[in-house]
């Protein structure tokens, strides 16, 4: 029997195989330039070495396996943030050995969960807390399943999310953390969420500064009952640089350096022009042009359900002459004035948002050179609870 181009074509459930040129990846796919990526990876791991702090990078940017154990390796990493317990699990079933659930757990069966992942072999688990209620059953679980889980206390540092007050509400939690079987208080968690997008540079110091000075209270409060913080933790890829060289911070939690998105491009360095960090675009939605129906526009395959815009539209890479103005489901509504696009283009797009953009995708399509070099799974896409 003759087969057909289907028949010899990529598996259904992966956009490419590796040796593809970028022409003949299916698409929409979210590809990520290696080169870009590995310079991003090692200019993060020399910022937090001239700093003098340690480098945990967030997973919940990426959700990967891949990426966190070269970040592990090759990245200058101690460990890998988390904001659930299945996106800890799902990593340590990977092979990572350090991870900080870099959020609030409530319900007592994810807690069970938390716990239970403590029990294998190397591996180290953290979790934030800022309610005095939630203490008791992260100790019940740690003590029922032989464990010692460290806990950080979160604050609220001015994002006005999770955490409790600074100062001595915080003292407090901390000790009835500290007394609780089977529980060691770690330190601060002080992570001011929304400073990471804030475009100016003033503005955004200020917002930090503010965040570092009610650290710090809460930091020497601490030590005058005895209990040292032994890591104050925070900080994103937009004040990477703030808390990092504060001297009060030991510890940092960037995750969208890695690959960057078209929102924190318009994040202004804090001294001098260009992004925070010198970090590169990586990361991008490649789509098709699937219709020319009208002079001056064009539609491409990557809509709604290909990348988050929640901070905004996607930018088209590299084309300042084209602009991606809309978006519905299945459709992207290019501005195409000079009427260059044609039927099967290419085009990269940098999402609008990296995070919840990588959460759709089962595969990143790794390419270099012009060509795909590795499929690397999304391994926690999905997991939410």
């Amino acid at each position: 029997m003759t087969s057909s181009p289907d028949d010899t074509d990529i598996g259904y459930d992966v956009p490419a195989a590796i040796g593809d040129k970028i022409a003949d990846i299916q698409t929409p796919a979210l590809i990520i330039d290696l080169d870009a990526f590995e310079r991003n990876v090692a200019r993060m791991k020399d910022h937090a070495e001239a700093m003098g702090v340690r480098l945990r990078p967030h997973a919940k940017t990426h959700k990967s396996t891949d990426v966190a154990l070269y970040q592990i390796a090759n990245g200058g990493a101690v460990g890998i943030c988390c904001q659930k317990v299945s996106e800890a699990e799902a990593l340590v079933r990977g092979g990572v050995t350090d991870v900080l659930v870099a959020n609030e757990v409530a319900d007592p069966k994810k807690i069970n969960r938390l716990a239970r992942l403590a029990r294998s072999a190397h591996v180290s688990v953290s979790v934030c807390v800022d309610d005095p209620a939630v203490v008791a059953t992260l100790s019940s679980a740690a003590t029922r399943h032989g464990v010692t889980l460290d806990v950080l206390v979160e604050i609220d540092c001015g994002a006005r999310r999770c955490g409790v007050l600074p100062g001595e509400p915080a003292v407090e939690l901390a000790k009835t953390v500290a007394a609780a079987p089977n529980l060691a208080f770690t330190g601060i968690q002080a992570y001011h969420g929304s400073a990471q997008h804030i475009y100016d540079p003033v503005e955004r110091r200020a917002a930090i500064d503010k965040a570092i000075g009610m650290a710090r209270e809460t930091a020497e409060l601490l030590r005058d009952v005895g209990l040292e913080p032994k890591i104050i933790t925070g900080a994103g890829t937009g004040t990477h640089n703030l808390e990092g060289a504060s001297g009060l911070y030991n510890e940092i939690q960037p995750g969208s350096y890695i690959f960057m998105d078209a929102d924190y491009a318009r994040v202004r360095a804090t001294e001098g022009n260009g992004t925070v960090g010198g970090f590169e675009h990586a990361l991008f939605v490649l789509t098709s042009i699937m219709s020319k129906p009208a002079s001056g526009r064009a539609i491409c395959d990557a809509g709604l359900k290909a990348h988050s815009i929640d901070s905004g539209l996607p930018m088209v890479f590299e084309r300042p002459d084209l602009k991606f103005v809309s978006a519905s489901d299945e459709h992207g509504k290019i501005e195409d004035p000079q009427d260059t696009l044609k039927l099967n283009d290419r085009l990269r797009l940098v999402p609008g948002h990296c995070d919840p953009t990588c959460n759709l995708y089962d595969w990143y399509v790794c390419v270099r050179n012009g060509r795909v070099e590795a499929l690397w799974p999304v391994t926690a896409r999905g997991k939410l609870y």
